[in-house]
């Protein structure tokens, strides 16, 4: 009989205590969700240097190597599968599986060991029915495949834009989206969609970073055609992004593809390109064989002073200040705490001497609403690259920088 009195408020009590719990398990997770990328993302992609030609030995080499070459001490984060880690068809009940000959282990055992690493492991698909490489896309299959993606230990999902057509981009993505928050993990989600729809303008809601032009190559200024296709150079993507530097900030990225860095350019080309894309705030991907760069690639990839620079708090892109007559092009970055960043590309093939006259230039930014007058504020300049300071800005900065080569400063008010 006291059984049959007590027990509803038992029960009662019991549904509330459940109802409070699982609701701070979704305030938790939506606070972690609005704060996934306070920074661009830094990691390394499978893409660029090995297309579909992934296993799972190779790959969990490539993580390790990550670790010795000291990428994960320099500050990148993620582990991402690009594009050939499925099968070529979905499962009896419709799942996407992991490529049973590259990956006998599963999917899930490749991100425990990534995880394993303190690396975060990411993964690719596509808003169409099918890959760019013609696997199974995930046209359809939102809810099921994030669902798959969360149990797997997934942090990060590349969705690309093939065989897209007659699809809406921004009804598309707003689905993935969606279908991830609803999957109960945190994923950071990275919209490849080429720029095609001016994502900046309305993806800041679905995701942390959303590409802002159609795929790079390993070219500083003049790419070349490969099988009818033209990819972009570096100086060519630069030239798309001032336009729309307003739209990224903290927690939104615009994403200007992935890096070349060691791919076949120069090393002057090297250098400049991480610079430019450290400039603008981007996302650092690296797309190289992590097993064979050399010192100067380690040494460009892991510059800490550089990717401070990329990873500032402030969040607000460089804007391009001014452009000579001999093509020495002055990109100009606020940072936090009222720092600078200036850097001088030499976009010419042959070595090019500059002479800035720091009293005879304004700084003015009103997207970061930044002003200085070199006629009355004196900053240090440090040289990220030489690792060294160079005076200051009460003196003409004359420098000869080589070619397709830059210099690249921090300015710190004295």
């Amino acid at each position: 009989m006291p059984m049959a009195v007590y027990k509803p408020k038992i029960m009662k009590r019991t549904f509330f205590t459940l109802l409070i719990t699982a609701l701070a398990g979704l305030q938790v997770f939506a606070q972690n969700a609005s704060n996934l990328a306070p920074t661009p993302p830094m990691g390394w992609n499978s893409w660029n240097i090995f297309q579909t030609n992934i296993n799972e030995p190779l790959l969990k080499s490539m993580v390790d190597a990550y670790i010795t070459s000291g990428m994960k001490d320099a500050g990148y984060t993620y582990f991402v599968l690009d594009d050939g880690w499925m099968g070529m068809e979905r499962d009896a009940n419709g799942q996407l599986i992991a490529d049973p000959k590259k990956f006998p282990n599963g999917m899930k055992e490749f991100a425990d060991y990534v995880h394993s690493k303190g690396l975060k492991f990411g993964i690719y698909n596509c808003a169409g029915t099918k890959t760019c490489a013609g696997y199974p896309g995930t046209r359809g299959h939102e809810y099921e495949d994030a669902r798959l993606y969360a149990s797997w230990g997934v942090d990060y999902l590349k969705f690309d834009w093939c065989n897209a057509d007659g699809e809406n981009a921004r009804e598309a993505y707003k689905t993935m989206s969606l279908a991830l928050k609803a999957s109960g993990r945190p994923i950071v989600f990275s919209l490849c969609e080429w720029g095609s729809n001016r994502p900046w303008v309305w993806a800041k809601d679905d995701g942390q970073l959303w590409r802002t032009t159609g795929d790079i190559g390993p070219y500083f200024d003049q790419s070349v055609a490969k099988n009818g296709w033209k990819p972009l150079s570096v100086l060519n993507i630069l030239d798309r992004q001032d336009s729309i530097r307003q739209y990224a900030g903290p927690g939104h990225w615009n994403d200007p593809d992935m890096l070349e860095v060691g791919n076949g350019m120069t090393v002057n080309e090297d250098r400049t390109h991480f610079s430019i894309w450290c400039m603008l705030a981007a996302p650092l991907m690296s797309g190289n064989n992590l097993h064979t760069m050399t010192a100067q690639t380690t040494s460009i990839l892991t510059n800490k002073d550089a990717i401070a620079i990329d990873q500032d708090l402030l969040g607000v892109e460089c804007f391009k200040y001014a452009m000579t007559a001999d093509s020495v092009e002055t990109l100009v970055r606020p940072l936090i705490n009222g720092d600078l960043a200036v850097c001088f590309v030499n976009r010419m093939d042959k070595p090019q001497t500059i002479d800035f006259n720091w009293s005879a230039h304004a700084i003015n930014d009103a997207i970061s609403k930044t002003s200085v007058d070199f006629t009355k504020s004196t900053y240090k300049l440090h040289d990220l690259w030489s690792k060294k300071d160079i005076g200051t800005t009460k003196k003409t900065l004359k420098q000869t920088i080589g070619a397709h080569d830059v210099l690249m400063l921090r300015l710190v008010r004295q």
